[in-house]
């Protein structure tokens, strides 16, 4: 994928005031009692924010309890809010305040969809409302033999994507598959707005004719991990349960015949850390736990072999930085990772360790496979939306809402 083009700014008509929107993120507490937007959405929310004040709107960013979020909007020239408030109520009354002279306000997720909701009350009908969905609401897929609170749980979560779904003025999904979703939930208005992978900041692969340059991340990722010498598999995700980090593990076993065997290398940090090492440990894997890693996406452009085992719903930004630098990638189906990627990957069943270990070994020991991959899986990567696209396709969302709002 080419970089994104820096656009000419849009300059707002002579007396006339420049757009306002207030992104949000985050919203009320997840499952895990933690409230903070997800790396994916603060990357494409930054994305947007610099993408939309280069063409001369006026981006205010905020968010509860989170404050990292200043520092990765730096550079962006969006004004940082963080909102105060101890109950969901207070924190409303926080963000009414600063949508006072906004024309909009866009919503990243339906947890901060619902807090916007609750700011602007009855004013939405003045004040449109953006909601971004990503990935649906709720923790992903979780046990095969649900409990009642697991249940209750999934009713809540339906419930709280149907109130966000029919306050949205407009619902935008990242997959056709959140498209449809929202659509079920009762969303008046939903589109196609897929978040393109983040080109900011260092990024992790050679170029495609970089020869010299690969081989020497190549030889500084597998120093720094202990792969010098043995194939490297990799996948970055949250150790929560519900990134197919187990069912990597068990495939790892397999793994084990190879000569030599490949390392397992997990990049995240989450709760089943422990469990998961205690499994390493115990049953002698070729695997380790690389923990919380800033470089994790460089260090995944060094890997043989990229994972996605877990089902993701969304724009995968692992599969994206996968292909995009040409690492074979392996994903467990479904979500909306089969549309992202087409026939550029291989594709397993979701939670089939044994699909998983064959597609694995199988590419460890094909080299000219992993080439054709490589080859398809950077020119997939071309066919995406850039984040220019993404920037100017919101902008005039936004244009279209505002001037719908004003001819009221």
């Amino acid at each position: 994928m080419s970089p994104s083009r820096t656009p000419a700014p849009r300059r707002s008509p002579v007396g006339a005031r420049p757009t306002h929107a207030v992104h949000l993120l985050g919203g009320t507490e997840g499952p895990d009692g933690d409230d903070s937007p997800s790396a994916d959405t603060t990357a494409y929310a930054r994305s947007l924010a610099q993408g939309l004040t280069a063409r001369g709107a006026r981006i205010t960013v905020c968010s509860r309890h989170d404050p990292t979020l200043r520092h990765a909007f730096t550079g962006t020239g969006a004004d940082v809010r963080m909102l105060r408030g101890r109950t969901e109520a207070e924190t409303a009354v926080s963000l009414r305040a600063v949508c006072q002279d906004a024309d909009l306000v866009h919503a990243h997720g339906p947890h901060a969809g619902l807090l916007a909701a609750l700011a602007l009350g009855s004013g939405r009908r003045c004040t449109p409302l953006v909601v971004s969905w990503h990935a649906p609401p709720g923790p992903g897929p979780g046990p095969a033999r649900p409990t009642r609170a697991d249940a209750a749980r999934e009713l809540v979560v339906r419930l709280l994507a149907r109130r966000v779904a029919r306050a949205a003025t407009v619902v935008l999904g990242a997959t056709t598959a959140l498209v449809d979703a929202a659509r079920r939930s009762g969303a008046r208005d939903v589109r196609l707005a897929p978040a393109p992978i983040p080109l900011e900041g260092p990024r992790a692969g050679p170029p495609d004719d970089g020869a010299d340059g690969a081989e020497a991340l190549l030889h500084k990722v597998r120093a720094g991990i202990g792969a010098l010498d043995r194939p490297l598999v990799m996948a970055v995700g949250r150790l929560d349960g519900r990134s197919g980090h187990e069912t990597a593990l068990t495939a790892s076993r397999v793994w084990r015949g190879l000569d030599p065997p490949p390392l397992l290398a997990l990049a995240g940090e989450g709760p089943q850390r422990a469990a998961l090492q205690r499994r390493i440990d115990r049953e002698a894997l070729p695997a380790r736990l690389l923990g919380r890693r800033d470089d994790a996406l460089r260090l995944l452009a060094g890997a043989d072999v990229a994972l996605v085992p877990g089902r993701c719903q969304g724009r995968s930004l692992v599969a994206q930085e996968a292909l995009r630098s040409g690492v074979p990638l392996v994903a467990a189906d479904g979500g909306g990772v089969p549309e992202l990627v087409s026939d550029a990957a291989v594709l397993v069943p979701w939670g089939d360790a044994d699909s998983l270990a064959a597609a694995v070994q199988t590419l460890l020991t094909d080299q000219g496979r992993r080439a054709e991959l490589s080859k398809a899986g950077r020119a997939r990567a071309r066919t995406w939306p850039t984040e220019d696209d993404a920037a100017a396709q919101i902008l005039s969302l936004y244009d279209e809402l505002t001037e719908a709002a004003a001819g009221r």
